[in-house]
């Protein structure tokens, strides 16, 4: 029977965890240009919704 080659296994865990440190990293940035970008603070979005609307009345169709 072969041993198991936990160097090997925890070389894996070390590669992942430092992808996906990466990753987060990236989304940072992307997050923090994004805010640049829009200084308001408004997330901005995809929808057609009129967000000046107040919420009692309904948009007009």
């Amino acid at each position: 029977m072969a041993k198991p080659n936990y160097s090997f296994a925890k070389r894996q865990r070390d590669l992942e965890k430092e992808k996906k440190k990466e990753e987060k990293l990236q989304r940072k940035k992307q997050q923090a240009e994004e805010a640049a970008l829009n200084p308001d603070g408004e997330v901005a979005t995809d929808n057609d919704d009129d967000v000046d609307a107040p919420k009692d009345q309904a948009p007009d169709a």
